[in-house]
Formats: C-alpha cells, structure tokens, sequence
C-alpha cells in the first residue's frame, strides 16, 4: 500500500512559516515596510517562486530603493545573508532567509551573523564611533544637532556605506559646497547611493568627473537665485547650453540676468532665451527686463532669509543664555540630553544582543528628561518653547525651500514683497 497526498495547486492555499523568535525579538523594533517585505518575500521562498526587487516593491506599493534598504536592514541584524552574482553589481543578489534559532543559539552562525552586520556598516566598536563622530565635529566646526548622530547611523545600515565614505561626505559638503547641515549631507549620501557608488573610490572618481561642470551648475543657480541642488532634468538643460549650444559660462550668466524681477525664474525661462539667442533672435523678452538701480529681486529675497535667521537664531542664543542663569539644572540637561543622543546612536551601530534593551533604557530617561525641562520651564514662567528658534515660516524655517527642494509658498510673498518696493522707488 502506498500513500500521497494531494498537491495544491493555488499558492494563496499554502501558509507561510514565521518564526517566534522574528517575532520577538526582530518584528517589534522594525520600520512596518521592512516587515511587510520579510513576509511577503518569505511567502515567495516557500512556495520556490522567484522575484525581482521591482516584483516586490511593486506588489507593496513601495519603492526599488526601500525594498533594497530592507533587505540592508535584515542582513544588519542577522535575519538573511545576501549571495552576489559578482563583485560589480551590488544591487543584484540572491537572498536567503537564515535560521533565527541557529542565529540566537548556535555559535557558528552566531558569529557569521556579526561579520554580516560588520560588513554592512554596523558592528562597529565604542572607540570607532567616537572617533568618527569627533572627526565629523572637527569637520564641520560645530556640535551635532541632537537628531544627527541617529540620521549618520541610518547612513551606515541602510546605504551600507562605511565610516570613511561619511566622513567624505562632510568634507566634501563643507569644503566644496559650503553647506554641512545633515539634510544637506543627507541629500549628497543618498544621491551617491541612488547611483550605485558604495566604495570611497568610486565616490571619488564620480565626484572628480562631475565637479568641474558641478562647479558651473552652483554658478548658473546662485546668478538665478536658487538655494538648492540642480535636478536631473535641470542638468541636461544647462548641459546642452554648453553641449549643443555652445555658450559659455558668461553668456549664459547674461541670460539668467534677464530674470531678475521675474517672481518665478526657472531653468525653461533661461532656456528660452538661449535658444532666441542661437536662433539670431536678441529681441527683449516681455517682463524680463531689469533696472541696475533695483537690483536683483531674487537675491534681495535670500539676503532677506539669511537677516532673519541670524535675528532669530540670536534672539534664541539670548533666550537661552537668560534660561541657563535662571535655572542652572536645565542647561545640564541639555548636557545629558546630547550626551545621551550619541549614546544611542553607538548602541544602534554596535549592535550586540542587549542593544535594543540598552536603546529602550536610554530613550526612557531622555524622554524623563524632556519631562523634566518642560516642567522647570513652565514653573518658571517660561513657554515651554521658550529656547526655541522662532523662525517666521516654520515650514521652510526661513529658507525659502521645503524639504522637498520645492520653493516655500512664502518666496513668492518675498518677491511680491521686495517687487512693490522696486516699484513705489521707480
């Protein structure tokens, strides 16, 4: 007598087997999409049907790039070993769901784990955190911002870059480009990444082939007025003013004078101009015609921010500086708070099997301690915003840019503003 069972034909009928220990000890700390791509993935494995990282993002709704920095996530912690066709392609690989019981409590796969998260930026020592948080402060001239030291671990875990190519990161930020704010650095590290670069080589040899025409990018955007970086779209254009249509830079810095007083300047406008100019046609453009004796309209509007961010940001040093006479406990606090914020951060790249313990017990007391600052402040006679920075916008907090790189609503309101002046003077 023999026997079998019937197979199933329907993959939706099978079910999917997920460890306790994931869930205890994985699922709870993780962002939500990194676990829906566990799961969903893991559905797939077990059924043996093969696919893609676009399957996957498409299928959840979610991003190429956020299905690649779960996968970054997953091996940092242990949870699935990446297998690569070839050293070249770092985006394309094989993953294999490990055994979380072996990984807890087996020793060989225990340490193979460790050396997967070493790999992958994390696992680094107390001591090589502290010496890549003091270089980036030597870097910058400035302390960390309190969230900082969390954004760069988030660097190191999701691009998988190492401590050398952050360090890069800010030098090139802040000898090159002026501007070393973390969302500034940010936004450099995740271009990097977006290309492919995950070596300091190969971040390099990119950053040497395109700073020389970089360089010409910053030029034509500061003579418009923008505060941000050049879009890809925005670099063809400016690209085939040199490339096809054979300017130079002065030429084109003539034509982005045309725009002052215009309450939106873009890259088109410019674009436009060029083209009349190649074509023969130097007629005036309607409405671009500026006056030497009302100045650029755009630049008066950035001079404006920069006057009231300094104003604000004095204002707030004073406030301060009046708290801490007033209530010596609350700058210790802030002491403590910075102090612990660095901490977190180490537990967070260290990793080890009593971090996420560790994390819990230290945002505990900066929680108690945020508690504690709001009371003192408030039994003081003192708003419990009182230290802050009050920017006039709080939603570009006095930039003129979202986060988004999109132009704040309160530009526009600052051209108007600064145009009515031309025109009452005229």
């Amino acid at each position: 007598m023999s026997f079998k069972r019937e197979k199933i034909k329907n993959y939706y009928l099978y079910d999917t087997h997920v460890e306790n220990v994931f869930i205890s000890e994985y699922m709870a700390n993780a962002p939500g999409d990194y676990v829906k791509v566990y799961l969903f993935a893991s559905m797939y494995a077990g059924i043996r049907v093969t696919l893609s990282h676009e399957d996957i993002a498409r299928q959840l709704s979610l991003s190429v790039e956020d299905v690649l920095k779960a996968w970054s996530y997953w091996e940092a912690k242990g949870v699935i070993r990446k297998h690569y066709a070839g050293e070249e392609d770092k985006l394309r690989y094989k993953v294999e769901f490990l055994n979380l019981k072996e990984q807890l409590y087996g020793k060989g796969n225990k340490d193979a784990g460790k050396n997967t998260a070493r790999q992958s930026g994390g696992g680094l020592d107390e001591e090589e955190i502290r010496i890549l948080y003091n270089r980036i402060e030597q870097i910058t001239g400035r302390p960390f911002t309190a969230k900082e030291p969390l954004t760069i671990a988030s660097w190191l875990s999701d691009y998988e870059f190492s401590p050398e190519v952050i360090l890069y990161a800010y030098e090139y930020c802040t000898k090159r480009r002026g501007n070393n704010k973390a969302s500034y650095v940010g936004a450099v590290v995740h271009q990097w990444a977006s290309s492919g670069l995950r070596t300091l080589e190969q971040i390099k040899e990119h950053v040497q082939e395109t700073d020389n025409r970089h360089y010409l990018y910053k030029r034509i955007f500061k003579a418009l007025g923008f505060v941000r970086l050049p879009g890809e779209a925005e670099q063809k254009i400016m690209d085939s003013w040199f490339d096809e249509l054979g300017f130079d830079l002065d030429k084109i810095l003539e034509a982005c004078g045309k725009s002052s007083g215009i309450p939106n300047p873009s890259i088109n406008y410019v674009n436009g101009i060029l083209k009349n100019w190649k074509e023969g046609d130097r007629k005036s453009v309607p409405g671009a015609e500026s006056s030497a004796s009302g100045g650029n309209i755009i630049q008066q509007a950035m001079d404006s921010y920069e006057a009231d961010r300094r104003e604000e940001e004095e204002a707030a040093g004073k406030r301060r500086e009046e708290v801490f006479a007033a209530i010596p406990r609350i700058q210790e606090i802030e002491e403590e708070l910075r102090s612990l914020g660095l901490e977190i951060s180490k537990k967070m790249l260290g990793g080890g099997e009593s971090a996420k313990r560790d994390i819990r017990m230290i945002r505990d007391k900066m929680q108690k301690l945020g508690g504690e600052k709001a009371y003192l402040l408030t039994d003081h006679n003192y708003p419990a915003d009182y230290m802050d920075i009050r920017y006039k916008c709080s939603n570009c907090k006095d930039t003129g840019l979202l986060d988004s790189g999109e132009r704040c609503a309160c530009f526009e309101a600052k051209l108007q503003e600064f145009g009515k002046r031309f025109e009452k003077k005229a």
